[in-house]
């Protein structure tokens, strides 16, 4: 059981979606998605560990804890399954949860999502790393360093998912980047290439099609969650 209560925001009614952010972010980089989604959806925009309005708590960052967190959030709200779309490292809990959790998931979205760090370009990752390092210099000294130092350290050592344990997971997947992502475009194409029910969507843009282009993306992702509906 989880040492903190996540914050979020509940918004619509409907089958529930759950919102999961990017790193360093809050619930309310889904501020275009939100009411799209909540006039046929439940939409809990979620904020992560230490994120947003959402506590701490003790122990490592690590994607297998923020996993946990949403089975606790789950459990707490009596959601016995939900639709999930997570952008980032959002993505990357998402993705997580749904490895550990299948029969609680019933569609998931993967924006931007990685299995590993050398899935992020280079020009990116090599900045993010060295950012890492100096804020690790300054943690036993300063909160702020320390945090900043645990919220880089999550791109630079997490996610570790090996593409074969995509096979396993028979729930349908849309994985939608944009077509000037950060994650390297190859990487996107082999998560949506390994899983067994997946569908691929590239949107023009960068990595946060979902503020920046959401008409584009927002019907994506509906279009998605209304296949095979009665």
């Amino acid at each position: 059981m989880s040492d903190i209560h996540l914050h979020y925001t509940r918004q619509g009614s409907g089958p529930p979606l759950l919102l999961l952010h990017g790193n360093g972010e809050d619930g309310g980089y889904f501020v275009h998605q939100t009411e799209y989604f909540s006039r046929h959806y439940t939409v809990y925009a979620l904020d992560t560990r230490g994120h947003g309005q959402s506590p701490r708590g003790a122990g490592p960052f690590t994607m297998a804890r923020f996993a946990q967190d949403l089975l606790d959030f789950m459990d707490e709200q009596k959601l016995e399954r939900a639709h999930l779309l997570g952008f980032s490292d959002g993505g990357n809990i998402a993705l997580t949860f749904a490895l550990l959790h299948p029969e609680r998931v019933d569609r998931l979205v993967l924006n931007g999502a990685n299995l590993d760090p050398g899935g992020v370009k280079p020009v990116i990752q090599i900045p993010i790393v060295l950012g890492y390092r100096l804020a690790s210099l300054f943690a036993g000294r300063s909160p702020e360093a320390r945090l900043h130092a645990e919220i880089l350290g999550l791109m630079v050592n997490e996610p570790r998912i090996p593409p074969e344990a995509l096979k396993e997971l028979r729930l349908p997947v849309l994985v939608i980047a944009g077509t000037r992502d950060m994650i390297r475009e190859a990487h996107t194409r082999m998560i949506a290439g390994a899983l067994p029910d997946s569908r691929l969507v590239l949107i023009p843009g960068d990595h946060f099609i979902a503020a920046r282009n959401p008409e584009a993306f927002n019907q994506a992702v509906e279009a998605f969650l209304n296949e095979n509906k009665e």
